[in-house]
């Protein structure tokens, strides 16, 4: 080895030590990030998720307490080790927003009363409801807290998922669904045999019933397998499914099917304690059938006290209880692998010369007025019994309705017509003949903002009616009816403000105001 060698050896050997201890301190930094960031989001969600312990636990003399092995004000702490460590590297983003938010917070510092820099300095929190932790809450007390919730609900100006002008009170909605979001639990009854109970029929104009039993028994959000914390209970059956199972053609005779849903209840009303111990008012059922209303007849608190959801809502009858039940509108599905496939967008306004337009089939008691009076009587209103072949091959059904200011929804044997739903798909603003009908939501939802009932005797001034809707109601209208949309859309995983949760909503809302009522009573 020559002499130049001798003297390259010790530099090389000190810079390869130099370079190892580098690489150990980055290690070692890396590692100490690592864990500052773990304890950071650590302390987050329990902070977030865990309001009760972070705070019923923090001692009021004391700024820096220790909580299961962690600093309540986690910040100050994090950031000085994170320095401490590399004072040269930035701190992470979110260590960034910590810092900042305790720079806010003590500048916002108010002192005592010695006034200036001698004085007891108080830190102001950031203004956050302090929810309580609903899961300690009995199912009662829960209801009875999200019932005063509601009727103090904190106005707001304006909502980015939710359009006010539909609503009857667009701040109490809102408030009522993030606490069910938040509370809601749902024990659904496994007894029952197929087909009739858990087999939902997801096409067909009775689609609703089988889609929401399917989306429910599906849900991990709201489904609970212990009954003792559920603050409803789900009769999970479909009356399609029972007419077809028990119904003799012709026969004109629905009493095999009351029996038949009264033999059931009072066969879990045996097994368990949880319907004879409200008589059946915190139970719900959900059928889209026209005789879904008469298969309850049979059991009395089943009729009278549990909470149906049904398209026929018909308050004439005696069986549907404004207030306590729900209209569950009727929506007809094609395809259901795809719901939405045959859901197409309605024209401008501009584009839609037709005054109105009905084609239906020419049953029940308003549907014969309707061809009565305008028949082939007007060029502005289409109104047909089964649409035309000379007509259709012109116009469809579907083109007609996009093609339409006004969709003529009169009921056929029952109140209900699936043409509002379609109407609303092809924002067509929907005009309701039916007497005694409850609109479907009508406890949340403002329907003369987005739609025109006429009562069934004036179906002979039905144009004059029409034509006496001034322009700018009528776009404001049509404009309700677009952002409607979004409220009747079955979606193969719900969606937030979508059908499904639309009608669990208004199961949730009428029951707690039944909580209310019983109070009162």
């Amino acid at each position: 080895m020559n002499s130049s060698e001798q003297r390259l050896t010790p530099t090389t050997t000190s810079a390869s030590r130099r370079l190892r201890r580098a690489r150990v301190m980055t290690s070692f930094t890396q590692r100490i990030v690592a864990l500052a960031l773990l304890a950071t989001a650590i302390t987050a969600f329990l902070t977030l998720y865990m309001p009760s312990v972070s705070r019923d636990s923090i001692s009021a003399s004391s700024n820096s307490t220790t909580i299961m092995g962690f600093v309540t004000r986690p910040e100050a702490l994090v950031f000085a080790n994170y320095s401490s460590v590399n004072a040269s590297l930035p701190p992470p983003p979110t260590m960034m927003v910590m810092v900042r938010r305790e720079r806010f917070i003590d500048n916002n510092a108010t002192s005592g009363s010695g006034g200036g820099g001698g004085g007891e300095v108080k830190r102001t929190e950031p203004s956050r409801r302090r929810e309580p932790a609903y899961w300690r809450m009995s199912p009662d007390d829960a209801l009875k807290y999200a019932r005063k919730e509601i009727e103090n609900a904190p106005q707001i100006a304006e909502d980015p998922d939710l359009y006010s002008p539909l609503f009857k009170n667009v701040s109490a909605f809102k408030r009522s669904y993030e606490l069910m979001e938040r509370i809601l639990k749902v024990y659904i009854y496994r007894d029952g045999k197929r087909p009739i109970f858990h087999s939902p029929e997801l096409s067909g104009i009775y689609a609703s019933e089988g889609w929401f039993m399917k989306l429910m028994e599906e849900n991990r959000r709201f489904v609970t397998q212990e009954p003792q914390k559920a603050h409803l209970f789900y009769l999970p059956y479909s009356s399609r499914r029972l007419q077809t199972a028990l119904y003799v053609p012709d026969s004109h005779d629905l009493k095999p099917l009351s029996i038949y849903l009264r033999d059931y209840v009072n066969w879990i009303a045996g097994k368990y304690p949880f319907w004879n111990r409200t008589r059946g008012t915190d139970h719900f059922l959900v059928a889209c059938h026209d005789w879904g209303p008469y298969t309850t007849t049979a059991h009395e608190e089943l009729c009278k006290n549990t909470i149906k959801a049904l398209c026929n809502a018909d308050t004439s009858e005696g069986i549907f209880i404004k207030g306590r039940d729900v209209s569950l509108p009727e929506t007809i599905i094609r395809n259901p692998r795809k719901p939405l496939r045959y859901i197409g967008s309605g024209r401008l306004v501009s584009q839609r010369s037709i005054l109105a337009f009905f084609a239906g089939n020419i049953h029940g008691r308003v549907r014969p007025v309707l061809l009565k009076y305008w028949d082939g009587k007007d060029p502005d209103m289409h109104i047909y019994g089964p649409l035309p072949a000379r007509v259709s091959r012109r116009m469809t059904y579907i083109q007609h309705m996009k093609s339409s200011k006004y969709c003529i929804c009169p009921m056929g044997y029952e109140v209900n017509s699936p043409r509002i739903v379609e109407a609303i798909y092809y924002e067509c603003v929907p005009v309701i003949i039916a007497d005694n009908f409850v609109l479907p939501f009508e406890e949340v939802l403002d329907w003369s903002a987005f739609s025109v009932v006429v009562a069934e005797k004036d179906i002979p001034n039905l144009k004059s009616i029409l034509l006496g809707i001034p322009l700018r109601r009528y776009l404001k209208m049509h404009t309700c009816v677009k952002m409607l949309q979004k409220h009747f859309l079955w979606h193969p995983r719900p969606v937030k403000y979508d059908l499904f949760y639309m009608i669990l909503h208004s199961i949730w809302f009428n029951r707690i105001n039944q909580v209310q009522i019983e109070k009162e009573q």
